[in-house]
C-alpha cells in the first residue's frame, strides 16, 4: 500500500501487509492505481515558503513596471517641457527682435517726419519774407491808412525778416557760416547731419558730419564726439568764471578744467588770447623755479661766507649737480661744483 507521498517521479514508498516500508521503482508495480504525478510535490512548509516568494517575486516585479511606467512619463514630460520652454524663448527672443526693429523704424519716420516738417516750415517762413518784402514795395505808404507809416512799416518788415533769418538752415550754413560763434555753428551743423544721417541712413552725410565734428565716420564716434561737444558750453563758461574770480590760482583753474580735459583743445579755440595767456602764467607761477644753466646763484648757508655772494650757472653736472662761476673770481676763470640743494637763488643787486 502506497501511503505516502513519492519523493520523485520514478519512485514509490510501498508499506506491505508486515508493516515493512521500501522504496520501489515504479516500473516494478502492477497496480493500475498507482498514480504518476506529473510535477514535483513538495513538503507543505516548501510550499508556503515556495507561494510566497513567487507573491514576493510579482510584487516586486509590478514595483519595478509602475516605477518604469513613472521614470518613462516623468522622462517624457520633462522632454516635452523642455521642448515648450525652448520655443518659448525662442518666441520671446523673436519678438523682442521685432520691438526694437520697430522701435528703431518709428524713430527713423519721427525724424524723417521732424525733417520733412522742418523743412516745410522753412519754406513757409522764406515765402512769408518775401510775401512781405513784396507788400512793403507795392502798396504806397496812404493804403496803411492811420495804422502805421511807412518807415514804422519797414522798421517792423525788418525786425521780422532778421528774426526769421537767424532760423538755422543747413544749405544757407554750408554757403556761408555766421560771423558770430562760427565755431558752435559747425558743432551743430555736425550734429543736424548726424541726425540725418541716422535718419535716411545716408554714408555721405554721416562723413559730412564726422569731418565737421573732428571724429571716425562710424555712429558710434560721431554720437561720443557729439557727447563730448555737448559739454563745451558750459566748459567754458566755468572755465571763464573761474578765471575771472579774484586771486586765481593754477589750482583753481585746474580743479574745474580737469572735468574738461578730454575737450581741452574744443574749449581752448573758444579762449580768449587774454584768457589762454592768463592760464599759461598762472601753470608757470605754479611751479618753483629750478636753477640751471645761466641762473644767477648765490650759497644757502646763512653761516658760509659764499653766502651774499653773486655766481652764475654754467654747467649742470648729472641731476643734481652744478658748476658755479663766482663774480669774484671771474678774473681767475675758477670754477666751483656744487649740488643743487646747497644753492639758492641770488636775492641782491645785479651788477
Amino acid at each position: 500500500m502506497i501511503e505516502a507521498d513519492a519523493p520523485n517521479r520514478w519512485q514509490q514508498i510501498v508499506t506491505f501487509a508486515d508493516g515493512e516500508r521500501l522504496l520501489i521503482n515504479n516500473a516494478d508495480l502492477d497496480a493500475t492505481s498507482v498514480p504518476f504525478p506529473r510535477e514535483r510535490t513538495y513538503p507543505k512548509e516548501y510550499s508556503e515558503a515556495i507561494a510566497a516568494l513567487k507573491e514576493q517575486h510579482q510584487q516586486e516585479l509590478e514595483r519595478l513596471q509602475q516605477e518604469l511606467r513613472i521614470g518613462l512619463q516623468s522622462e517624457a514630460t520633462a522632454r516635452a517641457e523642455e521642448q515648450v520652454s525652448e520655443q518659448i524663448q525662442s518666441l520671446q527672443n523673436l519678438y523682442k527682435q521685432q520691438k526694437e526693429q520697430n522701435i528703431q523704424l518709428q524713430q527713423r519716420l519721427d525724424e524723417m517726419e521732424s525733417l520733412r516738417q522742418l523743412e516745410a516750415e522753412n519754406q513757409q517762413l522764406l515765402s512769408r519774407i518775401q510775401d512781405l518784402e513784396n507788400a512793403v514795395e507795392q502798396r504806397p505808404s496812404q493804403e496803411w491808412g492811420n495804422t502805421m507809416t511807412q518807415q514804422a512799416t519797414k522798421a517792423l518788415n525788418k525786425q521780422v525778416k532778421q528774426a526769421l533769418e537767424k532760423t538755422i538752415d543747413l544749405r544757407s550754413l554750408a554757403i556761408e557760416p555766421p560771423k558770430e560763434n562760427p565755431q558752435e555753428c559747425l558743432r551743430l551743423m555736425g550734429m543736424a547731419l548726424k541726425n540725418l544721417a541716422s535718419a535716411m541712413n545716408n554714408t555721405q552725410a554721416l562723413e559730412a558730419a564726422a569731418i565737421i565734428l573732428g571724429s571716425e565716420p562710424t555712429s558710434g564716434a560721431i554720437a561720443y564726439r557729439v557727447e563730448q561737444l555737448e559739454m563745451l558750453p558750459q566748459a567754458v563758461s566755468d572755465i571763464r568764471r573761474v578765471l575771472a574770480k579774484p586771486g586765481c590760482t593754477w589750482q583753481d583753474y585746474w580743479a574745474v578744467a580737469q572735468e574738461y580735459e578730454v575737450i581741452k583743445a574744443d574749449y581752448w579755440a573758444e579762449l580768449t588770447t587774454e584768457e589762454t595767456e592768463l592760464i599759461a602764467a598762472l601753470e608757470i607761477a605754479s611751479h618753483p623755479p629750478v636753477i640751471q644753466v645761466g641762473s644767477i646763484v648765490a650759497y644757502a648757508d646763512p653761516y658760509y661766507t659764499l653766502y651774499n655772494a653773486r655766481g652764475e650757472v654754467v654747467e649742470e653736472l648729472g641731476e643734481d649737480e652744478v658748476l658755479v662761476a663766482w663774480d669774484h673770481w671771474k678774473n681767475e676763470g675758477r670754477k666751483i661744483r656744487y649740488f643743487r640743494n646747497e644753492l639758492r637763488f641770488w636775492q641782491g643787486e645785479n651788477k
